[in-house]
């Protein structure tokens, strides 16, 4: 099949998914079908293990999706195929230039859409198709505008068809016919500026041979001054990260126990602290790092007290992350506390990437380009797993179990709770959870979030 028999299969399958229907199973379909047709139609050049591995993850975030039909699941789906429609087109193309391709494709796809001739056949078309676009397609989409406008200026005219009933809400399938078609068109015939081409060195994870060579920074600063002031800054912030590290860890596990609301709220200003902290000490050793100083043999003690500063960082990443599952064993599970321990997982992940940036002499792209991967990943791990139900699952054992809680804020947690109100014998929560259930299974069938149809 050719590119315009991609683009106009999936529109009219979107529209055909989606029509009078919630979002829910028909998203994770047609993701799949995507994912598919995407491996049929990626060259065999193309089909790398990155790609593979893209393909496999964008099945699994559609299942995900028609499983639990939430924001992490679609994030995760939206990702996948957008980085497996990237990496079919060409293999080598960055991660970090996936949103600005997809950006600049969506602001310029009116221009591209009417560009007929570079994504329509331009010869060897079959006779049928010839007679379709001619006698078909292209008078229905003029008759239908102009039956649009004709009816906008007389009441009569669209009298003359509103008087008849039909079963089909034709406003609907225009706006789910566009909607699919504007997806469609720059999933599978999505541009890559030149520019973008030119510039694709630019975020290379190693340097070029022309750049090895140690020079300043800054015309006023010669190379021996620069160095000397990256000794001293990482010496002092050393030391000033070390007396940090004593006082943070006093203040959390030595001073007298407060109230919850006060512990809640130092607890979220000190991780906060600790995250902003984090950035700021890969930004300094990116400064530092940038290029001259990889290659400086001079710069050897600079790179130690670096290394050195990172290991702290990391030793006040633990700290904060000991006491978040002290906070969570006193109060128990919420979102916003393991998400903490996702930041602080990305922040252990950006140090140890800096450190074999200084190790391996990489440029900043690498950091940018492979936190990138780790943050897909994080996405990943989200929409895969059940968090609301494990967080019930973990609370509902406490004395101050907060059932409204579990119920209007925490999501698919309804298995847990009917084992709750069946140990509890609370007959009007069950009920209330069962029917809660019943609305959800009565939807119809593309609509349906398949969680809730595995619960007996």
């Amino acid at each position: 099949m050719k590119t315009h028999h991609y683009i106009l299969i999936t529109a009219l399958l979107f529209v055909l998914v989606f029509y009078d229907q919630d979002l829910g199973l028909n998203l994770g379909i047609l993701s799949i079908i995507y994912a598919v047709l995407t491996l049929f139609k990626t060259p065999e050049k193309n089909k790398t293990k990155t790609f593979y591995i893209l393909f496999a993850t964008s099945i699994l975030s559609s299942i995900a999706f028609a499983w639990y039909g939430d924001f992490a699941s679609f994030l995760a789906v939206v990702s996948s195929l957008l980085l497996l429609g990237y990496k079919a087109r060409n293999r080598k193309m960055n991660i970090l230039f996936l949103i600005p391709v997809f950006i600049v494709n969506g602001c310029t796809s009116i221009c591209r859409i009417f560009s007929f001739d570079q994504w329509l056949p331009k010869r060897n078309v079959s006779g049928l198709w010839q007679k379709t676009l001619a006698f078909i397609l292209i008078p229905l989409v003029l008759v239908s505008v102009f039956f649009g406008i004709y009816s906008a200026g007389s009441d009569h005219f669209a009298a003359l068809f509103t008087d008849y009933e039909l079963d089909l809400n034709l406003w609907q399938v225009f706006c789910l016919s566009v909607l699919g078609f504007f997806i469609a068109f720059n999933y599978w015939n999505f541009a890559v500026e030149r520019l973008i081409y030119k510039s694709h060195y630019v975020l290379d994870n190693d340097f070029r041979k022309d750049t090895r060579i140690p020079k300043p920074t800054y015309s006023f600063l010669d190379l021996d001054t620069e160095r000397t002031s990256g000794i001293i800054s990482f010496f002092c912030l050393t030391i000033l990260l070390v007396f940090f590290i004593i006082t943070y860890n006093y203040e959390q596990f030595y001073e007298v126990s407060k109230t919850p609301n006060q512990l809640s709220e130092e607890t979220h200003e000190r991780v906060n602290a600790v995250i902003m902290s984090i950035i700021m000490a890969i930004l300094v050793i990116m400064f530092y790092f940038k290029s001259d100083f990889n290659f400086d043999p001079k710069a050897g003690l600079m790179k130690i007290l670096a290394k050195i500063w990172i290991f702290l960082n990391a030793v006040l990443v633990l700290s904060a992350a000991v006491k978040n599952y002290e906070y969570i064993i006193s109060y128990g599970f919420t979102y916003k506390r393991l998400g903490v321990f996702a930041f602080l997982l990305l922040s252990l992940v950006g140090l140890a990437l800096t450190f074999l940036k200084i190790q391996k002499k990489k440029r900043n792209a690498y950091l940018f380009n492979t936190m990138a991967w780790y943050l897909y990943g994080i996405i990943l791990g989200c929409s895969y797993i059940n968090w609301g139900g494990l967080v019930t699952s973990q609370n509902m054992d406490r004395k101050n179990f907060n059932v409204n809680y579990h119920i209007t804020d925490v999501n698919f947690s309804e298995k847990a709770l009917l084992e709750y109100a069946a140990d509890k014998r609370d007959w009007e929560l069950q009920k209330e959870i069962e029917e809660k259930i019943k609305n959800e299974k009565s939807k119809t069938f593309l609509s349906k979030i398949m969680y809730y149809q595995t619960i007996q």
